[in-house]
């Protein structure tokens, strides 16, 4: 009886302790796991597309079709735009209407697709957003929000805790044993005390990221939109791999419509508009004004370019009469890979620099603490 009693209590804590483990452990995989299922969602919608175009087949067509199996794998937002697509709704009404179901850049350059009159001159364009995160950027990120979440918070609490509690017991009692305080310490301590201050505002940051990370470019559309905050995209604009990412959707989007043979100003005002970022966007406002003025395209690039390497390219293609989007490839997949070397290098300095901060504040406590007791042996042994 005894036996049967102890395996139940003890089967019963183990299930009141395993269940919100398991809890807290699915909801931090769900969080990191958003922007994957974000991108594995717009890739089988490009598949759906791209099928149904060699078929023959309209997309409102496709998607309706494939809404009748009622196959809940597909998801709750694609049923919800086989429902808008079946009222009547065009198809970039619709696919605007479903909030969630692709990102921004996406629906803007399939509306071009839309307006040229050839959505699957678009499709590679819009392929090219999908090489923005891979399984090695989430591993990064995964260690970015564990330091984050963990050791970033953790640290400046206990070192807090230590400043409030454990220093000044110590502080008295080293004047105590010694008639005299060890006067350099609390000067050293309070450098540590600013140290942790200053990573609880860099804990603030990671927070405010990694809220950004889970809400995704939906978020930043209703911050933008909702509260009014254009500096957003100035932020985005200068940091490195997003600025390069820009930097491709705007190349890749170009050629499409020069092949398209989209007049040269309208076509570099579409491709800007499928970055959704208002520096690019301004940016190519003042490039279409060159153009009308005269100036050709690929020294009124120069406003978008700094390297030159786009315009160099882009002249390539224009002496070579080949196809623009084949011509700028090379260099499409070098800003990919460019992006993903400068977000890589900014997550290695940024955690080792965590972890060597956290080590300094240890080292900074640890010299406070054994000093005292250092000077407590030597006045000891003068005794």
């Amino acid at each position: 009886m005894k036996s049967a009693y102890f395996v139940v209590t003890h089967f019963a804590w183990l299930i009141t302790w395993f269940i919100p483990v398991y809890a807290f452990f699915y909801l931090v995989y769900f969080l990191i796991g958003l922007p994957l299922r974000r991108q594995e969602r717009a890739r089988f919608f490009l598949d759906l597309i791209e099928t149904g175009v060699r078929q023959g087949r309209g997309i409102e067509e496709t998607v309706t079709s494939i809404s009748q199996s009622r196959d809940e794998t597909l998801g709750v937002r694609f049923h919800l735009l086989a429902n808008y697509l079946t009222s009547g709704w065009q198809f970039i009404p619709a696919v605007e209407k479903v909030a969630g179901l692709l990102p921004p850049q996406m629906v803007a350059m399939l509306k071009v697709g839309e307006e040229i009159g050839d959505l699957k001159r678009v499709l590679p364009a819009c392929r090219t957003l999908l090489k923005d995160g891979g399984s090695k950027i989430q591993s990064s990120y995964h260690y970015l929000i564990v330091l984050a979440f963990v050791l970033i918070p953790v640290t400046p609490a206990m070192f807090w805790m230590m400043t409030v509690f454990v220093v000044p017991k110590l502080n008295q009692l080293f004047a105590d044993l010694l008639e005299v305080g060890p006067v350099p310490f609390p000067a050293l301590f309070h450098g540590a005390t600013a140290i942790a201050q200053i990573q609880l505002a860099v804990a603030l940051v990671f927070y405010i990221g990694a809220i950004f990370y889970v809400g995704g470019p939906r978020m930043v559309s209703w911050l933008q939109a909702g509260l009014s905050i254009p500096n957003l995209d100035s932020l985005f604009y200068w940091v490195p791999w997003r600025r390069k990412r820009m930097q491709r959707d705007f190349a890749a989007m170009l050629a499409v419509l020069l092949d398209a043979e989209v007049p040269e100003d309208r076509a570099v005002l579409l491709a800007a508009e499928c970055t959704s970022n208002q520096v690019i966007i301004g940016r190519a406002r003042r490039i279409a004004s060159s153009l009308r003025e005269g100036i050709k395209l690929t020294e009124a690039l120069e406003k978008m370019d700094d390297s030159g390497e786009f315009r160099w390219r882009l002249a390539n293609a224009v002496r070579g009469g080949r196809n623009f989007f084949d011509a700028l490839t090379g260099w499409l997949e070098s800003l990919d890979a460019r992006a993903f070397q400068q977000e890589q290098a900014a997550a290695q300095v940024i955690t080792t620099l965590l972890v060597l901060v956290n080590g300094l504040m240890v080292t900074l406590f640890a010299v406070f603490v054994f000093g005292g007791i250092s000077s407590i042996f030597e006045a000891a042994i003068l005794w």
